[in-house]
């Protein structure tokens, strides 16, 4: 009855208007969109009711005063990937713009070559260990009978030829054999008695077992024959050329079929889980920032995200010619990746996407001065995506009506914990919707409950910033 009441109301009024009083066209225009703005507003608190939501209070602290400084994201790490030895590219499974996990292969080259040098390398080193372990093992026990067995001949020998030419010395010495007998019997009794100190010493080394000069060259042998067997497996590892860590594929500087000379680079990689914005600070303000701090960066390129980095870095070296020096605020980034595809792929890359990219430019807001009193708001109040930020304040009703909320502009500051600092049309001690905020309107009807209380949060020394969890260095 109400709705059609105002719907009557609006076509009786704007009949007598323009009967009455002669608007310009515009003017027309925007009575009609004012009239059902109401009309939806009406029809819509009608057929739903309050929204809950979560409120909590602007409050007022002392705070470090900041300012706003423009800077470039940049990867916290950078590798020009580069060949450790000469060949020619065999494969090149990727392209600028892949994510690759550390240990993949950027580019292989053909193997052929040294792949044969080291077996054969591995095959002279087993060779050398063999002979190693025979001279360490010793004389086997067949071997040092064999050698008894010569010696034992050989004693019996001298033994004959010695009683023989005792025999033939008694015969001469009576006449019965001439001087050439006696010379060859004695010569036969020499070669006997030699032979015996041949077979001793023989019987002797052999069971003693070789020299330790002899084990200590062949275990020298076994050393240079591993060593080379190693450098050619090292080799034959840097004929595939790996990247050092998690990171996109930011250029290419080969193709398959290319000769790389040692030293020549492949591709560069660029980490970005986590990203550093590096501004330059003038040094009137640079004893206010230190490492540690929690400050606010915005990114032109991404309306609807506020982003909390740490100072990293304040690089104690100036520009002399602008006097100013160089601060990195680190952020992690959020990488998106797509899902594995069935389908069969040359590549081994992993489709990503990267929230924050090299290069963006970014503002970041760092304490520049003393601290003075300011408002601060928990940074889930903020409403993002538009030209502005937003919250949202709670309007209590009259009587019994509900409360409404009427959207407030605010210029974000530095952060301090949860909380950031803002400037707006805001009084401390309003109530501004925390949760629930991204679908309400102007004017919309709400239930505010307040927000369960949480340990208060520890301030530090230089401004009440916070440090944030600790970044990969």
């Amino acid at each position: 009855m109400q709705l059609k009441l105002i719907h009557q109301l609006f076509i009786v009024s704007q009949r007598n208007l323009l009967l009455r009083i002669r608007f310009s066209p515009s003017e027309i225009a925007t009575a009609t969109l004012a009239l059902l703005f109401i009309l939806t507003a009406s029809q819509a608190k009608a057929q739903f009711g309050p929204s809950p939501v979560v409120v909590s209070p602007v409050v007022k602290e002392q705070v470090s005063v900041g300012q706003n400084f423009v800077g470039t994201v940049r990867p916290i790490k950078t590798a020009a990937v580069g060949s450790a030895v000469n060949g020619r590219v065999s494969e090149f499974p990727i392209n600028e713009g892949d994510y690759i996990e550390a240990g993949s292969p950027l580019a292989q080259l053909l193997t052929e070559t040294i792949r044969l040098e080291h077996e054969a390398a591995v095959h002279e080193q087993d060779l050398r260990e063999q002979e190693l372990k025979e001279l360490e093992n010793g004389s086997r026990p067949e071997e040092i009978s064999r050698a008894k067995a010569a010696l034992a001949a050989a004693k019996a020998a001298k033994d004959y030829n010695e009683k023989k030419r005792q025999r033939a010395e008694d015969l001469y010495g009576r006449g019965a054999i001439n001087s050439d007998e006696i010379q060859l019997i004695l010569s036969d009794y020499i070669q006997a008695e030699q032979m015996f100190v041949q077979m001793t010493e023989a019987y002797d080394l052999v069971v003693q077992g070789p020299r330790k000069e002899q084990i200590a060259q062949a275990r020298a042998q076994v050393a240079i024959r591993k060593a080379i067997a190693n450098r050619l497996a090292d080799q034959l590892k840097k004929h595939t050329i790996r990247t050092p860590f998690n990171g996109f594929v930011s250029a290419e500087h080969t193709e398959v079929g290319q000769w790389v000379s040692q030293g020549e680079l492949v591709a560069e990689v660029i980490e970005l889980d986590y990203v550093d914005v590096e501004t330059y600070v003038p040094e009137q303000y640079i004893a206010y920032i230190h490492k540690g701090q929690q400050v606010t960066v915005e990114i032109p390129a991404l309306q609807d995200h506020l982003f909390t980095g740490t100072v990293e870095m304040v690089i104690p070296q100036a520009d002399t010619r602008s006097r100013t020096f160089p601060v990195k605020v680190r952020l992690k980034n959020t990488i998106e990746f797509a899902e594995p595809s069935e389908e069969k792929s040359e590549t081994i890359s992993i489709k990503a996407d990267p929230l924050i990219k090299s290069g963006m430019q970014a503002r970041v807001h760092l304490p520049t001065g003393n601290k003075q009193e300011a408002l601060l708001l928990p940074k889930d109040a903020l409403v993002l995506g538009g030209p502005q930020r937003i919250v949202y304040v709670v309007v209590p009703g009259q009587e019994k009506e509900p409360a409404t909320v009427k959207p407030v502009p605010v210029i974000v500051g530095v952060a301090n914990g949860d909380h950031i600092v803002v400037r707006g049309d805001l009084q401390e001690g309003d109530q501004v919707v925390i949760r629930g905020n991204e679908r309400l309107r102007p004017g919309q009807q709400v239930i505010p409950q307040l927000e369960k209380s949480k340990p208060q949060v520890k301030k530090s020394k230089e401004g009440g910033e916070l440090a944030a969890p600790p970044a990969p260095k």
